[in-house]
């Protein structure tokens, strides 16, 4: 073993009175020091600004009373999904779920998340899973995916393709998702870039029509059961392709819809056995090719004339990503949230 340092070994040679000292001033050193890292660690390095401390979620806006239309149909379950492990919602997840639950208060909404976990336990603790939590309507549950497509013509799809990498994996995961969880509940379903207007109650066997050409199942309204969710299950194994983009989704319910309907195009029929294709004004007013416009300032005269025949509107998040906003400008996408999210409005203009 090799010697000790000279200064350790004079410490234990000298007596005990200063050996005692000597220890007490080295320890006192080394706590100033540690000190000193967890408060420049807490605070930042000197000349740059303090790190934040974690967001503390706002409180609830204050809701109006429900009022239910007298001829309303009885509400229906409103779905909400996540097929990654994300549980963290972000602003652009919560402002489309309070829009919903707002729009309909005796509704139950339905949140259902890959990553939370399953039983009675409580979702994580992070500020989006907060803000929903101000709403009575709004429920979190674990969203199973083996459970979900049991019992469907998707349910061998997904157990071949568990594991194996695909380029649009999450994306034709949901496109799936969502035909199924219509097809055994009923109801309606919504991407989470959705900011919705008014109530959907009085739609059913419906979808979106997101151009002259094709049509888009961001927004779905079907009972349960329905043959035409049964021919969409069988066409997405039939000619299933996950390596072009679109063709699970939006592709899929266009060529579904015109063997439904015996068509060759969108223009001959917008309704036939049941089953209605809105014009897109009704939910894509704004085209994915004029994603910027949301975040243009517009008046409110302008805002109430482009959203007049809309139940609600697609932010196209693929392609608005990552582009930023400030919450107190007159841009459309603001106004918006303003009106129909103040809850998570008001938190976007504290915590971003």
């Amino acid at each position: 073993m090799s010697a000790p340092p000279g200064c350790l070994r004079r410490l234990r040679r000298g007596p005990p009175g200063p050996r005692v000292c000597a220890w007490i001033l080295l320890g006192l050193k080394l706590a100033l020091c540690l000190s000193g890292l967890v408060y420049w660690s807490a605070v930042g390095e000197p000349g740059r600004p303090p790190r934040p401390g974690p967001p503390r979620p706002a409180p609830c806006a204050p809701r109006a009373a429900p009022r239910a239309a007298p001829d309303a149909p009885a509400p229906r379950t409103i779905f909400f999904l996540e097929t990654s492990e994300r549980t963290d919602p972000g602003f652009l997840f919560t402002c489309s779920v309070e829009s919903a639950a707002r729009a309909h208060p005796e509704a139950r909404v339905a949140v259902l998340m890959r990553g939370l976990p399953g039983g009675a336990a409580p979702p994580p603790p992070h500020l989006g899973t907060a803000l929903l939590s101000c709403f009575p309507n709004v429920q979190l549950r674990r969203l199973d995916l083996e459970a979900l497509f049991r019992g469907t013509p998707l349910a061998a799809w997904h157990a071949a393709g568990r594991g194996r990498w695909r380029p649009y994996a999450l994306p034709v995961l949901s496109d799936a998702a969502r035909i199924a969880l219509l097809w055994k509940f009923g109801g309606v379903y919504l991407d989470w870039d959705f900011i919705v207007l008014r109530s959907l109650a009085n739609l059913s066997n419906a979808l979106g029509t997101q151009s002259r050409y094709v049509l888009n199942g961001a927004f779905l309204a079907f009972e349960r059961g329905h043959d035409f969710l049964a021919l969409c299950m069988r066409d997405f194994v039939a000619h299933y392709n996950g390596w072009i983009w679109g063709h699970q989704g939006p592709q899929l319910l266009t060529r579904v819809f015109k063997r439904w309907c015996a068509i060759r195009s969108l223009r001959d029929s917008h309704a036939c056995r049941g089953v209605t294709a809105l014009p897109r004004e009704a939910f894509y007013p704004i085209p994915w090719q004029a994603w910027e416009k949301y975040f243009e300032e517009v008046s409110p005269g302008e805002l109430a004339r482009l959203l007049n025949a809309s139940y609600a509107v697609h932010l196209w998040n693929e392609k608005s990503r990552g582009r930023r906003l400030r919450a107190t400008s007159n841009a459309l996408l603001a106004q918006l949230h303003a009106r129909y999210c103040p809850t998570t409005h008001e938190a976007m203009k504290r915590f971003s």
